[in-house]
C-alpha cells in the first residue's frame, strides 16, 4: 500500500528501531510511546486490520499465526527483560481508536505500582534521549531472541 505508514516502515521508506524480525512479522518501538519499551508488532501482509485477516488460505492462516506468536512472545519477553507486566492493546475500526489502516498490536510493558490509564496514553512514555531508546530496544531484542530460541518458534 502506497499511502500506509506501517508498509513504508517496513519498506525501510520511513526508519524505524526494530526489535523483532521474523518471516512474517515486525516488531518496532513506537515512536509515540504509552510507555518506555512499547513496541508495535505488525504483519508484514497489509491487512487493514483484524476482522480483515483472511482465513481462507493456508498461508495467511500460518502469517497470522505466526503474527500472534510473536505478540505473545514480546510480551513474555518485556517480562524477562524487566518489566512486571504487558498491556496488549489491539483496535480495530476508527470508532475503536485504530489510527494506522494496517493490523497493529500494542505491546506496551508495566511496571508494579504504575499506573493504567483508563483510555490510553500516548506519548507518556517518551524517551530522554536516543540513546536510552536504543538501551531498551538492546534490552528487549535479547529477551526477544532468548524467547523464540527457547521456543523454538522458528
Amino acid at each position: 500500500m502506497n499511502d500506509c505508514i506501517f508498509c513504508k516502515i517496513l519498506a525501510g521508506e520511513i526508519p524505524s528501531v526494530r526489535v523483532h524480525e521474523g518471516p512474517n512479522a515486525v516488531a518496532f518501538l513506537d515512536v509515540n510511546p504509552m510507555a518506555k519499551g512499547h513496541v508495535l508488532v505488525v504483519p508484514r501482509r497489509h491487512w487493514a486490520d483484524l476482522a480483515s485477516v483472511p482465513v481462507s488460505e493456508a498461508g495467511d492462516v500460518a502469517a497470522f499465526s505466526e503474527l500472534m506468536h510473536t505478540v505473545r512472545a514480546i510480551a513474555k519477553a518485556a517480562i524477562r527483560a524487566g518489566w512486571d507486566g504487558a498491556n496488549v492493546l489491539q483496535c480495530t475500526g476508527e470508532s475503536a481508536g485504530q489510527t494506522v489502516g494496517h493490523l497493529h498490536f500494542h505491546v506496551i510493558p508495566r511496571r508494579a505500582g504504575g499506573p493504567v490509564p483508563p483510555a490510553f496514553e500516548s506519548g507518556a512514555g517518551r524517551y530522554e534521549s536516543d540513546a536510552e531508546r536504543d538501551a531498551v530496544a538492546a534490552k528487549l531484542r535479547e529477551a526477544i531472541a532468548a524467547v523464540f530460541a527457547e521456543e523454538q518458534l522458528y
